[in-house]
């Protein structure tokens, strides 16, 4: 049966109405809702899934790492004592790359649970608390830095005066790109050569042209909203998350929300053995959500 929406003078508003019920019923199903995988945490953060499908997520109160295991769908614990990881994101040798905000670090971390400090600052100085990274396919990562002082740090002191973007290369050097108000959420995709970056206080997301290597275009505001943590599908929608899970098209219209039962959601990404599964972390939850869409390469 073929969808066309036909725009008339009597008939426009029904005709929008009817074009974004076609773009729903391509990318959820009908009647599916999330379903809850566990509740045992304090404070869910940065899912990211490694080469197989499984997605790898913190807990950062009780500082340690878990993942989501498709095939059983069980949640493993996977490291303790993890630095206070926040963000995360699998690189190209799919190790995982933490934003570990005790010391204010960024860490690769292999399967094997082997560690290794990749940076401790920026000129000097420690960085406030990394957020969220994204890494690149030449081996660079770029990564936020806002402020959120916890009270399990120990003798923090505020060393860096602004809050913001960075790039750190495959040799280590790290340059400043931006400052936000409160940057927060960030992802890209090699494909689209988009990078976004939330300004979480700011109530706002913006929209890069990558133009190389720790190279981007002056900062296009995509929509009006912050968040969290966020995504991206094949077809370039974006997926913002605070009160459930928020979908954006290409051209930063809101086409969609997926509604989660918690006082807060934190992050969002794809995983599972088609990547095609929403995995979503809220408070002291997570949460999976099949969908006819898969996540960006």
């Amino acid at each position: 049966m073929k969808n066309i929406c036909k725009i008339g003078m009597i008939g426009l508003v029904f005709a929008l109405v009817n074009c974004q019920s076609v773009n729903y019923s391509k990318m959820f199903y009908e009647g599916v809702k999330p379903e809850k995988v566990s509740d045992q945490f304090s404070f869910t953060e940065g899912p990211s899934a490694d080469s197989e499908g499984n997605v790898y997520f913190t807990d950062q109160p009780n500082d340690k790492i878990y993942f989501w295991d498709w095939k059983i769908n069980r949640i493993i614990e996977f490291l303790d004592k993890t630095g206070r990881a926040n963000g995360t994101h699998f690189d190209k040798d799919d190790n995982l790359i933490t934003c570990s905000d005790d010391q204010g670090e960024i860490w690769k971390i292999s399967k094997d649970k082997k560690v290794e400090v990749l940076s401790k600052g920026f000129e000097g100085k420690r960085l406030n608390g990394p957020n969220d990274v994204w890494n690149d396919a030449s081996g660079g990562m770029y990564f936020t830095d806002p402020l959120y002082e916890r009270d399990y740090w120990v003798n923090f002191k505020q060393e860096l005066f602004h809050k913001s973007l960075y790039y750190r290369s495959k040799e280590g050097r790290i340059s400043r790109l931006e400052t936000f108000t409160q940057p927060n959420g960030i992802i890209g995709s090699e494909k689209l050569k988009k990078l976004y970056v939330s300004d979480i206080d700011a109530g706002k997301t913006y929209v890069y042209d990558i133009l190389g290597e720790g190279k981007l275009s002056e900062k296009k505001l995509f929509c009006e909203m912050g968040s969290d943590g966020m995504t991206l599908d094949k077809h370039g929608n974006l997926y913002l998350t605070g009160d459930g899970v928020h979908v954006f098209n290409r051209e930063g219209k809101k086409i969609y929300h997926i509604s989660i039962p918690e006082e807060w959601t934190s992050n969002v990404t794809f995983g599972g053995e088609n990547n095609n599964v929403l995995f979503i972390t809220a408070s002291k939850s997570v949460y999976t959500f099949p969908t006819r869409v898969r996540g960006i390469k």
